[in-house]
């Protein structure tokens, strides 16, 4: 049974949250401050995290920060729960190493259908050769990203992303389909999760992200 911790201050949305995942068969725990997380987390690290930005004792993006630096916790799958809609909000979030985003307020069974998607994915780490595209080599045994030999951080979904895309090199996928493969085909997010990826994922590999182009009202194609 997958477990999942839950860091969120507001009572109520954590109670609806946990109840709701404990249904869907996951082993919840919930936190209210990073504090008691973190103590959680010296005893068992879990299979996700969903982490709000707003807290009481330390920002979520802090949070996240620390994980992604943690060799126990750096591979964690982790959704980003803010109440801002902000473009730039979502942006720090996945450009620190966040898998996925949901903003206040939500349906539960978005947030579930989240969850499911990510674990699904995080579950299905398969090993192969190395991909290249140009000065891009992707190791799939370690899930790393090299740029002209330069280590490149990126995401779980960046990874997932930029390995389905460079795969199908010269192939244009359209967006429903890299929808449904990176996010699961219960996803029914809005696409512009897909677009915010494909922005981070340029800035990271800098003058390498020009390989990665916008087909208009299509999709993407690596070439």
């Amino acid at each position: 049974m997958p477990s999942i911790y839950i860091v969120e201050d507001d009572n109520n949305i954590l109670e609806i949250e946990t109840y709701a995942l404990k249904s869907s068969g996951y082993e919840v725990s919930g936190f209210e401050n990073a504090k008691t997380f973190y103590k959680q987390l010296d005893v068992s690290v879990p299979d996700l995290v969903i982490l709000d930005i707003m807290l009481p004792d330390e920002d979520g993006l802090s949070i996240l920060k620390k994980l992604r630096a943690g060799t126990a916790t750096e591979n964690i799958p982790i959704i980003m729960v803010t109440a801002k809609s902000t473009e730039i909000d979502t942006v720090k979030g996945l450009d620190q190493g966040a898998d996925d985003y949901i903003t206040k307020p939500f349906g539960i069974m978005e947030l579930i259908s989240r969850v499911k998607a990510l674990l699904r994915r995080s579950g299905n780490i398969s090993k192969s050769e190395k991909l290249t595209l140009d000065k891009i080599e992707i190791f799939p045994d370690s899930r790393t990203c090299h740029v002209d030999g330069d280590d490149i951080e990126l995401t779980y979904k960046e990874y997932e992303l930029l390995s389905l895309l460079i795969k199908n090199a010269g192939i244009v996928m359209k967006r429903d389909v890299l929808m449904e493969r990176i996010w699961g085909i219960d996803f029914q997010g809005e696409s512009r999760t897909l677009d915010m990826h494909i922005k981070t994922l340029r800035q990271k590999l800098g003058d390498a992200g020009q390989h990665i182009n916008t087909v208009r009202n299509v999709g993407y194609i690596a070439k």
